[in-house]
């Protein structure tokens, strides 16, 4: 099944960036979490996000990721890189989300573990989407906000989705995985990373086919 919302996270040149946009996706992600391998300047991100402005109406908005930042901190770098949308990945409270959400868009990762309950999880989205936020459920590893490339138990998911919530489903997803991972769990959209990487490095093949997939169902 066809996805109607496609992200590329972790993304640094805007070489890529626009080969994103061109491929059609609806997102663009950039790293400012302190210390990750992915992560960006805010001066190098604005590069990018003026680019793409420059695109006009249909082009991908800019999410720029954080995790357990000050929102102060956010603040200032939606400012300085010209950011639409943030991505909060770590603990940040519904009123945290509240706060960031009177500047630029929220997405708001919650991680899911193996044992999940269900019935936690929608208290959890429910609480969330009630502050305004888009939801991604992503992989829970210890110690790591995301991009880690490893997979969660979608039956979860598409349990959250029968549910009637909506969310971006991230995680291990690849261009070989993504039109069988839309299909088992009816996401509103998809959220890749290293399953877009060769080498460590976004590989824009990989972006063309990912996005390519997720559109047409397989």
């Amino acid at each position: 099944m066809p996805v109607s919302t496609v992200k590329i996270c972790g993304v640094r040149r805007l070489e890529d960036a626009l080969v994103a946009a061109e491929a059609g996706a609806d997102y663009i992600g950039m790293v400012f979490v302190p210390g990750r391998r992915r992560c960006i300047e805010p001066a190098a991100a604005r590069v990018i996000t003026d680019a793409l402005g420059e695109l006009g109406p249909d082009a991908p908005r800019s999410v720029g990721l954080f995790g357990d930042q000050p929102v102060e901190e956010v603040l200032d770098t939606i400012a300085a890189a010209g950011l639409d949308c943030v991505q909060l990945c770590g603990d940040e409270s519904p009123d945290d989300c509240r706060r960031v959400r009177q500047h630029a868009g929220v997405i708001k990762v919650l991680h899911v573990a193996d044992d999940a309950d269900i019935a936690g999880m929608v208290e959890l989205i429910d609480a969330y989407a009630a502050a305004g936020c888009a939801i991604t459920l992503d992989s829970q590893v210890s110690g790591l906000h995301g991009g880690t490339g490893q997979s969660f138990d979608w039956s979860i998911a598409a349990k959250l989705a029968e549910s009637g919530r909506q969310f971006l489903l991230a995680g291990g997803l690849t261009p070989e995985n993504v039109a069988d991972a839309a299909a088992q769990v009816n996401p509103w959209g998809v959220d890749v990373s290293s399953g877009v990487e060769t080498d460590g490095a976004q590989d824009r093949a990989k972006i063309r086919q990912f996005v390519a997939n997720a559109r047409s169902g397989g």
